[in-house]
């Protein structure tokens, strides 16, 4: 793998972010069916949330200088802690960059998560349940949950674990 950072995204950023997104949503449409609009873009209220809401943390995942993906995190408030939008480029997936960056960032914000994917989606199944098996355990728990405002889709599948402190924070 080579050099890798997860940092805290800011203004100057957005334009790396919109089209991570882009390539995020297309991703996921194969599982929802979600098109995008007659522009070419998707909806952006997780982007835009992500942004601008000071209870939400974008994250840029970097491969050496290169932009290799993106993550939401969002109830930095409250608990738990979700995982709202994850993504790895597809050029760096198999490398264990979504791993690292996924304990990486759990591991700034210690406490209970979760993290919802689509079953029908196996790469994301696998992942995430590794995931939570490395940052707690045996300690997680896995529910399926409606869609809200989506009843023309499958459940999503929800896991639950706690995220614990690194040492020294």
């Amino acid at each position: 793998m080579s050099p890798v950072s997860l940092r805290r995204a800011d203004t100057d950023d957005h334009p790396a972010l919109e089209r991570l997104w882009l390539m995020f949503r297309h991703d996921m449409s194969e599982f929802d069916g979600t098109l995008p609009r007659p522009d070419g873009t998707f909806r952006e209220e997780r982007l835009r949330s992500a942004l601008t809401d000071p209870d939400w943390a974008p994250y840029l995942l970097l491969s050496e200088d290169r932009p290799a993906g993106l993550v939401f995190v969002r109830s930095l408030s409250t608990a738990p802690r979700v995982l709202n939008s994850f993504f790895v480029a597809r050029g760096a997936r198999g490398s264990g960059l979504g791993m690292w960056a996924a304990r990486e960032v759990v591991g700034r914000h210690p406490g209970p998560w979760e993290v919802a994917f689509q079953e029908a989606n196996p790469g994301a199944v696998r992942f995430w349940r590794r995931v939570a098996t490395e940052v707690a355990g045996r300690e997680w728990s896995e529910e399926r949950r409606p869609v809200p405002g989506r009843p023309d889709v499958p459940h999503d599948v929800w896991i639950s674990f706690d995220a614990p402190a690194r040492p020294g924070t």
